[in-house]
């Protein structure tokens, strides 16, 4: 299968397919500027309304034994920063603990609330699949992340007796159209945007969080390669940046309830 004929295969038509308003979900501060600012960048600069929930305040990170008093105020104002950068504002935290990250019923529940306040028309995730070409992807949190919102998109967002006290409290059910995943397997991407013209964006939100890059011109190196690569896989033309996703259709025109 070519890159093209992968790419076909994604449910998604930018074109038809509504995107007004968007919930990312990551595991510490930092992974959704790695995973899709150059997306979100062009989201909110089309008049997306973006919001972040992180679920871990990143209290294992950084390299610095000096910074273990201040690391979660630390990643909190680099988050904050970088996400600025790219347009949002809106930020929401679980405070589970860095490394403990499980997808408990106390994280979907609240997985499940968020997504119920905001009813996005994207939930955006990190992928529940572990990456073997590439550990580093695939931080046990990062899982954790993936499988907590997948659970949590179907059935027990849209079903109002799942977690019924969210119900009695006026948070109603809710049918996710979309659910976008990042930092998963590449066998699983379907979907690629062209985000040559947010690249910089990107790195300069990445380039925030000093705390967690003790080699910065290699970490640069390596997410301009890794963007240009996603170009090619999709087949854009040379030179061009991309930002890859496994995309799936949760509630569309053949939905049917319960299938």
């Amino acid at each position: 299968m070519t890159a093209l004929d992968q790419q076909a295969q994604s449910p998604f038509n930018p074109a038809t397919d509504r995107v007004g308003r968007v919930l990312c979900f990551a595991a510490h501060p930092d992974d959704i500027d790695f995973g899709a600012a150059g997306t979100i960048a062009a989201w909110t600069a089309a008049g997306v309304e973006v919001s972040y929930c992180i679920m871990t305040d990143g209290d294992a990170g950084g390299f610095d034994p000096a910074h273990r008093a201040d690391i979660i105020a630390l990643r909190d104002a680099e988050q904050r920063r970088a996400a600025k950068l790219v347009g949002v504002t809106d930020i929401h935290y679980l405070h589970q603990r860095d490394g403990y990250l499980e997808p408990s019923h106390e994280v979907m529940k609240e997985v499940v609330r968020l997504i119920r306040k905001i009813r996005p028309d994207v939930v955006l995730s990190m992928h529940p699949e572990r990456n073997w070409r590439r550990i580093q992807k695939s931080h046990p949190d990062h899982l954790a992340v993936g499988e907590a919102v997948t659970r949590a998109v179907y059935p027990a967002l849209e079903n109002p007796f799942a977690y019924p006290e969210l119900t009695e409290s006026g948070l109603e059910a809710f049918k996710l159209p979309w659910l976008w995943l990042y930092a998963g397997p590449e066998e699983r991407e379907n979907h690629f945007v062209d985000v040559t013209g947010q690249v910089e964006a990107k790195l300069a939100a990445i380039h925030v969080h000093v705390s967690q890059h003790p080699d910065v011109e290699a970490m640069e190196a390596t997410v301009r390669h890794g963007m240009r690569a996603n170009a090619a896989r999709a087949g854009l033309p040379e030179g061009n940046s991309a930002e890859a996703f496994h995309v799936v259709a949760i509630n569309g025109p053949g939905t049917i309830a319960g299938f």
